[in-house]
């Protein structure tokens, strides 16, 4: 929405009850409530998201980055009654949405993947063979959604069924596709991505990667551009590699290959998010580009050729979450008695939240995203630590006292770390 203002382009906020007192709300130049707080009646309710831009005659919809921002249907809905979907097309988001699917492409496209089956695995008798053929550990994957959810890692064949039901389960429950896949599980590998823009007329560049290996759960926390592990030789072997995945779908708008990157700095495709995600921030600012203005000119039909965006300077996002680590991360809601946030060069808070706000118990528990930019990736981060001493949240409890923490550790300091870095790294209470 700040992005629409400064290109003269007017917004309408879409609400449920719950977020009537939400920034975005209370910022669009419209708002109209779409339903209660359950999401299937207000955010994923295709019919009342498509009435409010109706009523308000509304030109195109950006999905952002969560609830429809990667579903298909919603994209074909739009097309139907003639408004434009900031984002790729249907059949783009169905190619990579189904990530047995994306597999195959990818594969085609030559964009190395990892070792596993070669389609969805429907019994057990192929789910053994498959694990004997790439050799345990494997993880077991659902064809759809994501967050972790369905995933099953198993070490040895005794595993395997009780991990396969399992799995199956949980993805049917979660994603309505109990569809999974079987792939050779890369013991703590990094999660390297890559950013991405494409236009219609042909033309994909990307801008560079972002380090997301600090995770917990398969769910990141802190995001950094350019990763500490990353040199320019595997910058560009990567940065090619994305660019042919999104060449290989046509694909239009902005999108994030995401590669799992082994000890031996060999990486392999994981999955392609076909939306701006949450950590896009960190090459905002690194490369001084507004990505979603991006979006709006591309879905406009603009031309990205010729477009040369410099990289400068190390940049590093931690989401500030209303959890509380000291009882394992979980949720607290609540209202914000106190919400003062960090300033300064170099400091940037993106947060739908205020003093006062009412933390809602029904959605995401992030509350905002905190990032800082500095000459050096030690220089950012001890800029970041400065802005975490510097934001007070007053009501419930947060990951700022977590990632205070983290920034604090010679482990993550050193930039020598994986994907496990979290079962090794001991929160301390206060």
């Amino acid at each position: 929405m700040q992005t629409c203002r400064e290109m003269g382009i007017s917004t309408v906020a879409v609400y449920s009850t719950v977020d009537a007192e939400s920034m975005h709300v209370k910022y669009a130049d419209e708002a109209v409530c779409i339903g209660p707080a359950l999401s299937r009646e207000s955010y994923l309710n295709i019919p009342r998201i498509i009435a409010a831009a109706e009523v308000t005659n509304a030109d195109a919809i950006h999905p952002g980055y969560g609830f429809l921002a990667e579903n298909a249907n919603f994209a074909e809905v739009c097309d139907s009654v003639n408004i434009k979907f900031i984002g790729p097309t249907a059949t783009m988001i169905n190619q990579m949405g189904d990530k047995n699917t994306a597999k195959s492409t990818m594969i085609t496209a030559g964009v190395p993947v990892v070792p596993g089956s070669p389609g969805l695995v429907t019994d057990l008798q192929q789910a053994i063979e498959t694990a004997h053929k790439t050799g345990y550990p494997v993880i077991i994957k659902p064809t759809a959604g994501g967050g972790g959810k369905g995933m099953r890692v198993v070490t040895e064949e005794s595993q395997l069924e009780k991990a396969l039901n399992t799995a199956r389960s949980e993805a049917e429950q979660s994603f309505g596709n109990s569809g999974v896949y079987i792939e050779k599980y890369l013991e703590n590998p990094r999660h390297v991505e890559i950013q991405i823009l494409s236009d219609q007329h042909g033309n994909t560049i990307h801008l560079g990667e972002r380090d997301c290996t600090v995770q917990r759960r398969h769910q990141k926390l802190i995001e950094e551009t350019p990763s500490p592990v990353v040199d320019e030789a595997l910058r560009k072997k990567m940065g090619d590699a994305a660019v042919a995945a999104a060449r290989a779908i046509n694909y239009e708008g902005a999108g994030t290959i995401e590669f799992l990157l082994d000890k031996h700095k060999d990486f392999y495709f994981m999955e392609m998010n076909t939306r701006i995600q949450v950590e896009h921030p960190v090459t905002e600012e690194r490369y001084d580009v507004d990505l979603v203005k991006e979006q709006i000119l591309i879905a406009a039909g603009e031309s990205i050729e010729n477009r040369n965006f410099i990289p400068k300077g190390h940049s590093i996002e931690c989401r500030i979450n209303a959890e509380d680590p000291e009882q394992l991360f979980r949720p607290s809601p609540g209202q914000l008695q106190v919400f003062h946030t960090p300033g300064g060069h170099g400091v940037r808070v993106d947060s739908h939240a205020y003093a006062s706000y009412v933390v809602p118990s029904n959605y995401d528990s992030m509350i905002a995203k905190l990032i800082v930019t500095a000459h050096t990736r030690d220089e950012a981060i001890a800029r970041m630590s400065r802005a975490l001493d510097e934001f007070i949240v007053v009501g419930v409890k947060t990951t700022i006292p977590f990632h205070k923490q983290v920034m604090h550790s010679p482990v993550f300091q050193s930039g020598d770390f994986d994907t496990s870095f979290l079962e090794s790294f001991r929160y301390e209470k206060k």
